[in-house]
């Protein structure tokens, strides 16, 4: 019998219903509204002329400043150029309404609001236009990019009595991070006593990558490489991944294109694992029987900065009631403290998995060690019990 691995995202998270309501925005403004912008324009410009009516002979109910109304909606289904056209219908009909109205209106408070949606509306669609589209679909492409590459961090269903759980938390509670997880399953057929083939449990790769700044600075990069790196786990022989990942960083040319990354490879039958390392933090292993954490320290250079870096890993094994715990930069760097002080913090904070139990122990330990950090956050545990049956 298998089990689900178990992944425990974090708080600022967003819940998927909200995406989802504003990716159905975003399709029925594309696919439902005209696209024509041969209706589109004179129809907004009519609309724009009918509130200039309404305000001149319908004060109470209407006023010159919803003309702000058409030029949202212009932002949003029209091109930079017809919105300028929109605009100038605008501010006529706001120039008329003022020269027949008696008092004269609008008053300088009415101008200021008008201009400024308009400025606003104008410099977001220009920023469209660099990018190549209009309206919503920017941003329904990049959430649809984020919840692909994401996939690549999914963590394939485990073998019973094994259990994997994620905390990631980004820098200023943004959805991009610069941290993430990415893995793969593959199967491994042994020869049994018999001479007959047999499908085993095969082994689990992951890699935790940290990609240089936080947040939405290192958001964009860290979606490339999550896709990048999620293709070469599991295809290249597993020393040679950092290795490559190493060399596909370096065809980049980003002036700040670094990034550190541990390669954890598991055997799921043994329990035996190698950890290859890229400048990150070292792994820590609870070792149940002692009843204590230690550290595997596995140097290697970071990835992106020399062209021909060799990985060379450490090994060990995973009994029962082992685990071990993958972590980045943002959970023990504190600023004029020493690391030494924030890896004890971890482990002193890890200690408590024993007597509490490893079920969301992740977010317990995170939580306790940086919950305020104003950095990106990710921990991982794995863990190995005895099977039931």
């Amino acid at each position: 019998m298998a089990v689900t691995a178990s992944v425990d995202r974090a708080a600022e998270d967003r819940p998927r219903a909200r995406p989802r309501r504003v990716a159905a925005l975003s399709f029925w403004l594309r696919h439902t509204a005209p696209q024509s912008e041969a209706f589109l324009l004179p129809a907004l410009i009519a609309l724009a002329a009918a509130v200039g009516v309404l305000a001149h002979f319908h004060t109470v109910w209407a006023q010159p400043s919803m003309v702000t109304l058409p030029l949202l909606l212009g932002g949003f289904m029209l091109r930079f150029t017809a919105q300028l056209v929109l605009l100038v219908a605008s501010a006529l009909v706001v120039v008329i309404d003022a020269l027949t109205s008696h008092p004269a209106r609008p008053t300088p408070g009415t101008i200021l609001l008008i201009g400024a949606t308009a400025l606003i509306v104008l410099v977001m669609s220009r920023e469209r236009v660099r990018l190549g589209v209009r309206g919503t679909r920017g941003e329904s492409m990049l959430f649809d990019l984020r919840e692909r590459l994401r996939a690549q961090g999914q963590v394939p269903r485990l073998p019973e009595g094994w259990h994997l759980e994620l905390a990631l938390k980004s820098a200023g509670g943004q959805s991009f991070a610069g941290d993430f997880l990415i893995a793969a399953r593959s199967d491994v057929e042994t020869l049994d006593p018999e001479g007959e083939f047999r499908k085993g449990p095969g082994r689990l790769q992951l890699g935790l990558v940290d990609v240089s700044g936080k947040g939405l600075q290192a958001g964009t990069r860290a979606l490339l490489l999550s896709g990048a790196f999620g293709g070469l786990l599991g295809s290249v022989p597993a020393p040679q991944f950092l290795a490559s990942a190493n060399r596909y960083l370096l065809r980049q040319g980003w002036e700040e294109g670094f990034a550190t990354a541990v390669h954890l490879v598991v055997d799921l039958e043994t329990g035996d694992f190698e950890c290859y390392s890229a400048g990150h933090p070292p792994i820590a292993q609870l070792a149940a029987g002692a009843g204590r954490w230690s550290l595997c320290e596995t140097p290697g250079p970071v990835l992106g900065v020399l062209p021909d870096a060799e990985y060379k890993p450490t090994r060990g094994r995973l009994e029962y009631g082992d685990g071990l715990m993958l972590f980045t930069d943002g959970l023990i760097e504190q600023p004029g403290q020493d690391l030494a002080i924030g890896l004890d913090r971890l482990l002193g904070a890890a200690g408590t998995l024993q007597t509490k139990g490893f079920s969301g122990g992740a977010a317990r330990i995170v939580d306790a060690v940086a919950r305020k950090t104003n950095d990106d956050r990710a921990l991982v545990l794995v863990w190995r019990t005895r099977p039931t049956s």
